[in-house]
């Protein structure tokens, strides 16, 4: 028999293993079987046979009160017949519930009967606990073994039972598999449509940059699967967790809890690709397949945020309603392994080698940080309030990182832009490849704009931050004191300005720096073509590039502002009246009246070295640009268009006022090579980047 001492008081059993601790349920059983039969009484009163469950419970219920009502508790009371039957009556249930075959859980499958059970179970666990102020002696340790022991034996079947319930889902999967959430998570990993943001800039593969499931149906389709109960189960689930709390089981439920949970919230995390990457394979990855797998950490981190932690959140809630505290422990214990394993992914990606193309996944991890933020639970005076904390400031030190190194690797576009001194001009006045990079770059960019301009503000606080830190601790003297208001670091304000334009963010600031350093490189670049005509033409391609990427970006033309893009426009006119001037001026000197009368009669020989220049020069000019390339179609038709609004008149008119003084026949053949049509024509085939267009009209 068990120590006297300690009668009225539950006992309980060990739990190391919730998962895996059938083994420790045997021995609690067996241990409180021994205990029952050394304690059972040889003799049983008939008219409590008789008596209703109901009518047990009354009495029961009537000496609880008693002893919360004795105010001497020196001397244990005596211990009413209906103990005695309560207990032998909760061991019947518990042996009618074993009698089942083939089934997982026994619990749920008559509810009448469970909800008789449960009210017979906390009964016990009141009077145990209730005795544990009260000394035991011969005449009642007998009857109080036996509540001790029948408690234990009922706490070790809700345990059981507790662990079949959590275990529906697994059985669920096994039976179900083509319904599995592997496959529905594999399916959502390829979606057919794309987050807002573009995927790729420069010729970089669509699939760098991360591509979202829609956040709707991804969460309708998780909910289905995930955590996976019927509404049944958790009622069931939520009846043994209040029972087995109330009788001091509290430890145990929650251990076998959180395992089973654990595991599950872990299995769905690696269906959905997660998986735990060592820091050196990390650094030794081919930025193709970090890209990948950053790729699929964004995805489950967002997963994460979306749909798991808030079906755990309710599950948590649904199960221990009538114990918030032990919910809330539970979701920041099991959300704390989870969020580990993500910042730990996001350190050792932020200390790999920088480069540009990192940029977007280093903002989507940002961003997916700040996501995961929401699931922190706050922080709440208790156990778990330095835990809450915890998580919050490495998630924060997670995303500084980030941030920092998204700012670091947007700022090095300068020293790419200036290291591009290439001493070989284009061909044709094209688009220079480093003008597609950088636009595209900052486009992409632009779409980040929120997050961008985030981070470079975070930056320039915290560069605020250290400068004060340092004015601090400097020694303050007279030229100091008189200077600091002068030498504060003004923190730039969002919104307009009164007059319509935005205000300037440390974000638009560097990116209206990296337009400046592209115009300066491009500007330096057009210098190395010996034809000025040929200079403007490229001036007028990389000018009209960078206008439409911006145009064509709300993001980026909100940040530059139109006074900005008007500056612009009025330099691509300059640059299109500068082509005229060096190509065509000359031209319309051959078909200028002057200087070609003398003494008053038009002069042959002078008017025949006119249309011979004119041909020559205009031919010349044909051969040569119509292999320069003009890539906007709107650009190429404006060119087109001014040129023959000056050219066609002029020669239509030289040619009709001073064809009559050609001799008729092979000599205006000679010297008047194209009708006016013929120059519209030509025309038509400049900047097309063309080679042959003259031979093949020739032929």
């Amino acid at each position: 028999m068990a120590d006297s001492d300690h009668v009225g008081t539950p006992k309980r059993y060990n739990s190391d293993s919730a998962v895996d601790g059938k083994d420790d349920e045997s021995q609690l059983q067996q241990q409180s079987e021994s205990e029952q039969d050394d304690c059972k009484p040889t003799t049983t009163d008939p008219e409590l046979s008789l008596m209703s469950l109901p009518q047990i419970l009354e009495e029961f219920d009537g000496f609880l009160d008693t002893l919360a009502n004795t105010q001497d508790r020196s001397n244990s009371p005596q211990v009413p017949n209906p103990v005695q039957s309560l207990s032998q009556l909760v061991e019947s249930m518990i042996e009618k519930y074993y009698e089942a075959k083939n089934t997982t859980t026994r619990f749920g499958r008559d509810p009448e009967a469970d909800s008789s059970f449960l009210q017979a179970v906390t009964r016990i666990s009141k009077l145990s606990i209730a005795f544990s102020d009260f000394p035991s002696n011969d005449s009642t340790a007998s009857s109080l073994n036996q509540t001790s022991s029948i408690l234990q034996k009922a706490m070790a079947f809700l345990d059981e039972e507790f662990r079949g319930l959590l275990e529906e889902p697994i059985r669920n999967s096994n039976h179900n598999n083509n319904n599995s959430i592997s496959d529905q998570l594999t399916a959502m990993k390829t979606p057919k449509k794309t987050t807002k943001k573009s995927s790729s800039f420069n010729s970089i593969s669509e699939t760098d940059r991360c591509i979202l499931p829609e956040p709707q149906s991804m969460t309708q389709n998780e909910e289905a699967e995930f955590p996976a109960f019927s509404p049944e189960t958790i009622s069931n689930m939520n009846r043994i967790a209040s029972a087995m709390v109330s009788a001091g089981y509290e430890n145990e439920c929650i251990m076998v809890f959180s395992a089973f949970r654990r595991n599950a919230f872990r299995n769905a995390m690696h269906k959905f690709g997660c998986k735990i990457i060592s820091i050196d394979d990390i650094h030794r990855m081919q930025w193709e397949s970090l890209a990948g797998e950053i790729t699929t950490w964004i995805n489950t981190v967002r997963h994460y945020s979306t749909v798991l932690f808030s079906a755990e959140r309710k599950l948590c809630e649904s199960v221990f309603s009538d114990q918030p505290s032990i919910s809330e422990s539970l979701l920041t214990d099991l959300g704390r392994a989870a969020i580990i394993q993500f910042l730990n992914m996001a350190e050792a990606v932020v200390l790999t080698e920088r480069s540009a193309e990192k940029l977007f996944k280093f903002l989507d991890m940002y961003e997916a940080l700040g996501d995961l933020e929401s699931t922190i639970p706050i922080p709440i005076p208790g156990d778990h309030e330095y835990s809450s904390d915890e998580l919050i400031n490495e998630t924060e030190t997670a995303k500084s990182l980030l941030g920092e190194a998204a700012v670091s690797i947007f700022c090095d576009l300068e020293n790419s832009i200036r290291s591009d001194k290439g001493r070989t001009p284009l061909p044709s006045g094209a688009v220079h490849p480093l003008t597609r990079y950088v636009m595209n770059y900052l486009k992409y960019a632009s779409e980040y704009r929120d997050t961008l301009e985030q981070v470079f503000q975070r930056c320039m606080l915290s560069k605020a931050a250290t400068a004060m830190d340092h004015s601090i601790n400097r020694p303050i003297n007279n030229s100091n004191s008189e200077n600091m208001e002068s030498n504060k670091i003004q923190i730039p304000q969002q919104g307009k300005m009164e007059d319509g334009t935005p205000r300037t963010s440390p974000f638009a600031v560097q990116l209206m720096r990296v337009t400046d350093l592209l115009d300066a490189n491009l500007e330096m670049k057009s210098k190395l073509y010996r034809d000025p005509a040929l200079r403007y033409v490229f001036l007028m391609n990389n000018g009209r590039y960078i206008v439409q990427k911006i145009k064509g970006s709300t993001e980026t033309h909100e940040l530059v502002g139109d006074n900005w893009r008007r500056k612009r426009s009025s330099d691509l006119r300059q640059y299109h009246k500068s082509y005229q001037r060096e190509t065509w001026s000359k031209v319309l000197k051959c078909l200028s009246f002057d200087g070609l009368q003398v003494n008053g009669k038009v002069s042959k020989p002078v008017l025949k070295e006119r249309f011979k220049n004119f041909n020559t020069m205009f031919d010349e000019i044909h051969k040569t640009q119509s292999t320069w390339v003009v890539c906007d179609e709107q650009l190429q038709s404006e060119l087109r268009v001014s040129i023959s609004a000056v050219m066609i008149p002029a020669y239509r008119s030289f040619m009709g006022r001073f064809k009559q003084y050609l001799d008729s026949g092979r000599q205006t053949e000679k010297y008047i090579k194209h009708q006016p049509e013929d120059i519209e024509t030509l025309i038509d085939d400049l900047f097309d980047g063309n080679p042959t267009s003259m031979t093949r009209r020739r032929t």
